[in-house]
């Protein structure tokens, strides 16, 4: 398993979103359910053969050195149930092509470009608090797709619930078939992500959150 770079921990990153969020994190604190995450594909390119690597950095695969090419991202998130419930030992997975419009996929557009060094896909278990993390990229366009992030999340005795998270304010979502079969602008807004700078970083890192809403009760 691989931490991520120093400067940004997963500690750091997490314990900023709990304080940006503060009111997600008090169970019951709802008089109505939330707005639920809209279901979306899986589409054709979850991994058809996992890689060795499947840990919270999709940066770095196994020791290289050589880091993914990309926009280095820090996505956060919480996975809560309808009422705001953090939904704990939840297995969150997340996919997407390289910054070649490349996925792990043996049936991928562009296979012969694709970043070997991007891992392409990742896991994190989340804890007591609903809260996940990965360090990634900023997703691109590829031909008849505007930038995306598929998510999974799979928790105990419930069916795996599949979604994808888009770029707030990119051009490509208007023609993107799937982001306009949201006809509720909630929906819309729901998947929708702001990848925003992070103040000093010196590289030009982003930072996203993405949280996800379950129509499912947590593990007591």
């Amino acid at each position: 398993m691989h931490d991520p770079a120093p400067s940004y921990t997963r500690r750091s990153f997490l314990g900023g979103l709990a304080l940006g969020a503060t009111w997600f994190s008090t169970p019951g604190a709802f008089a109505e359910e939330l707005f639920r995450t809209p279901r979306q594909t899986e589409g054709p390119f979850y991994p058809d053969k996992l890689p060795l690597d499947t840990d919270n950095d999709l940066l770095i695969v196994n020791d290289s050195i050589t880091p993914g090419v990309g926009t280095v991202t820090h996505l956060t998130g919480k996975i809560l149930d309808a009422n705001g419930n953090p939904l704990r030992n939840a297995v969150v997975e997340i996919w997407q092509c390289d910054n070649n419009g490349a996925y792990l996929h043996t049936r991928t557009g562009n296979a012969e470009k694709r970043d070997a060094n991007f891992q392409g896909f990742g896991r994190f278990l989340t804890g007591a608090t609903g809260e996940y993390y990965f360090r990634t990229i900023k997703p691109v366009p590829y031909p008849g797709r505007a930038p995306h992030i598929h998510f999974a999340v799979k928790a105990k005795g419930q069916d795996k619930f599949t979604t994808q998270c888009y770029v707030q304010g990119h051009p490509g979502n208007e023609r993107d078939g799937i982001w306009k079969q949201l006809r509720d602008p909630k929906a819309r807004e729901a998947l929708t992500v702001d990848f925003a700078p992070i103040e000093g970083s010196r590289i030009g890192e982003l930072a996203a959150k993405f949280n996800l809403v379950l129509g499912i009760t947590p593990e007591s």
